[in-house]
């Protein structure tokens, strides 16, 4: 069986292959492509890798299962040998987590299904796009607030939808937006009565 150490990047990964005695078979900077990491790895088979928990970590999962190498997902806080190096270089790094994986030390973190990170995924652009929105809502009720009267006036001649008109008809619309009584917060709406 062959231990491989992945130190993943977002564009190329640098990968360590060990063998049963603690050899380097192979090592190399390698793009985050299946054709590189699958040149990578012909000639070899029963391979077992590690890769440390992050950000785009589990792309380079999916891709190494798909070529038939069992993946172990370290957690880095716990991995200390690496945390703890003094000289931190891809190579190094990629290398120790094969020599760990071999002596079976890697401290692994819970692994989520497909499903799981894909509803994971969408959640999170939701929550981008509502605090995004609630952002550009409250811009333009603070340029409304710093506006003199007859522009706050004017808003009334504006053909709101019949949810919104009821909420802001009132003259006193920048006096609370000044006050910080009227905030929208993340798609919520926190509003007092003036």
């Amino acid at each position: 069986m062959y231990c491989m150490g992945i130190d993943h990047h977002a564009q190329y990964s640098q990968i360590t292959i060990l063998d049963e005695e603690g050899r380097e078979v192979k090592a190399g900077r390698v793009f985050n492509t299946r054709s590189e990491v699958k040149r990578f790895l012909e000639g070899l088979e029963d391979v077992e890798a590690v890769i440390e928990s992050g950000r785009s970590s589990y792309t380079m999962v999916d891709l190494m299962e798909e070529l038939g190498v069992r993946v172990k997902i370290a957690n880095p806080s716990q991995v200390k040998a690496i945390a703890k190096a003094r000289i931190k270089t891809d190579k190094r790094d990629s290398r120790i987590l094969a020599h760990l994986l071999r002596a079976g030390l890697i401290p692994e973190v819970y692994r989520r299904g497909k499903g799981n990170r894909e509803s994971q995924q969408v959640l999170r652009q939701r929550v981008f796009y509502v605090r995004m929105l609630a952002r550009v809502k409250n811009r333009i009720w603070t340029l409304l607030a710093q506006q003199g009267e007859e522009v706050r006036e004017r808003r009334a001649e504006v053909d709101l939808p019949p949810l919104n008109r009821s909420r802001y008809n009132g003259k006193n619309l920048g006096e609370r937006s000044l006050n910080g009584q009227d905030t929208v917060h993340a798609g919520t709406d926190h509003r007092q009565a003036a």
